[in-house]
């Protein structure tokens, strides 16, 4: 049986979601409740859309990206659809793979399908988003308590350094808005009052 994943949305050609050029899948459903979340949208785990991990992977590769980044929803709320894709991406020479997760590494450890998911991950930026202790700054962590593992060395600190930008916006000829990356809590208002 094929592996089937509840996805939020797909960001394809990012620079500011990991190194590189970058396909971005964002999953649906997180019960974990941080506080602002930048993605409270995805929280249900009734929304989204299942998906096949094989045709996703064929979308998520269809632009040729340098590597593949999954954010949330939270994915090892998935794990096992987690794992079929990130084995499908790496079967298909995929050798940079981010993921943003909640959970910190030792809970993510602790869950079934967790080590598993990080056999096939290179950086993972783990911990709850905390508005008390947001960042600015150029990386991939959104507050003060988050933390970036590079768990293969495939990737550095050099890698993650995001000073040439660290927000992309985007306004579909629909005319909605999409921002993704780690835009200053004014920005993300200033933001969702255009997608109004």
């Amino acid at each position: 049986m094929t592996a089937l994943l509840r996805i939020h949305a797909i960001t394809p050609d990012s620079r500011v979601n990991g190194p590189g050029r970058r396909s971005v899948l964002h999953l649906q459903g997180c019960t974990l409740g941080c506080p602002a979340c930048f993605n409270p949208q995805t929280h249900p785990h009734a929304g989204g859309t299942l998906r096949d991990v094989e045709s996703l992977a064929d979308e998520l590769l269809s632009g040729q990206p340098d590597g593949v980044t999954v954010s949330g929803g939270e994915p090892f709320q998935q794990a096992p659809a987690l794992v079929g894709l990130l084995r499908v991406l790496r079967g298909r020479g995929v050798d940079s793979i981010l993921i943003f997760s909640g959970y910190s590494l030792s809970e993510i450890d602790a869950l079934e399908g967790g080590p598993a998911g990080l056999e096939h991950t290179d950086v993972l930026v783990a911990g709850r988003y905390d508005p008390t202790v947001h960042v600015d700054d150029a990386s991939l962590i959104a507050s003060e308590n988050q933390r970036i593992h590079f768990i293969t060395g495939r990737h550095g600190p050099k890698d993650v350094d995001l000073s040439g930008g660290n927000v992309e916006i985007t306004i579909r000829p629909d005319g909605s808005v999409t921002m993704t990356g780690f835009p200053p809590p004014a920005m993300r208002r200033a933001v969702g009052r255009l997608d109004d």
